[in-house]
């Protein structure tokens, strides 16, 4: 293996820029951080503030061409990567059928399969005592009419994290889901294009500093699963104890109209 990498995707806002600052700032052994996103003019303001190098990419991960150019640079630099973090993601808010086909299938697209491509491409770079921090949702513990796509799709990267972890525990490495209920981040900005956020949601969001810094000190201590907030804490029992289908029901007679997702969001959408 040769020089020590971080790569995070999603890096140009949100939580991955907020990952991707946190990690620069607590690691002095990385030679370089590899950041990922669509915008380059947001990269290199990023870049500017670390105080380690900076590859950057700004590539499209939906794009199997565009992906290459990070297989290429794995492939030809030959690195150790010791932390991988997937943050690249977005949500769109609305009932099924309301927002358009490519917004829906795009959430797929970039939640789930630009994930596993990542995933699977920067594997074989990565050795004993690394780590993989890949950003789901507490929308991933219950199914949620009004995010269908986007909770189902973190449900995906919840449920493939957890396997992944253990089919990684011989090889040392350690797999984090970090389950954040709403951040204050640009991610709402994209969801609301399309619908609008509950009060609550408003009320409960979280620091995205806070979140990270948990998110990294869980991934250390090989916790497959980072949830932060005694709120989103306390979700994840009720919906791990509780029918969906009870809850469901509770939340429509409470809402006495479309029920609206208790609980949303993590990632920034990296346009």
């Amino acid at each position: 293996y040769g020089m020590k990498i971080a790569i995070v995707t999603g890096a140009s806002s949100g939580m991955g820029r907020e990952t991707a600052v946190q990690l620069a700032d607590r690691f002095a052994g990385f030679g370089e951080i590899w950041l990922v996103a669509r915008r380059e003019e947001r990269l290199s303001q990023l870049e500017e503030i670390l105080p380690v190098p900076v590859r950057k990419f700004a590539i499209d991960l939906t794009d199997r061409e565009q992906l290459a150019e990070l297989e290429t640079a794995l492939q030809n630099e030959q690195p150790d990567v010791k932390i991988l973090v997937n943050a690249s993601g977005y949500g769109k808010m609305g009932r099924v059928g309301s927002v358009s086909t490519e917004e829906e299938t795009g959430m797929v697209r970039l939640n789930c399969e630009a994930l596993c491509a990542v995933t699977h491409m920067v594997l074989p770079y990565m050795s004993k005592n690394s780590r993989i921090i890949q950003y789901a949702s507490s929308a991933s513990f219950l199914p949620q009419p009004g995010f269908a796509i986007y909770a189902a799709t973190k449900s995906f990267v919840l449920s493939y994290s957890l396997a992944l972890g253990e089919e990684l525990k011989g090889r040392g490495i350690c797999v984090t889901a970090v389950c954040p209920g709403p951040v204050k981040t640009e991610f709402f900005d994209i969801a609301e294009t399309t619908g609008r956020i509950p009060l609550y949601k408003r009320l409960t969001m979280a620091d995205p500093v806070k979140v990270v810094k948990l998110a990294i000190r869980d991934s250390l201590m090989g916790k497959p699963v980072s949830v932060y907030g005694f709120l989103m804490k306390s979700f994840r029992l009720l919906c791990k104890t509780v029918p969906h289908g009870v809850i469901l029901k509770i939340m429509s007679r409470i809402s006495g109209k479309q029920v609206e997702s208790p609980v949303n969001a993590v990632i920034d959408k990296t346009p």
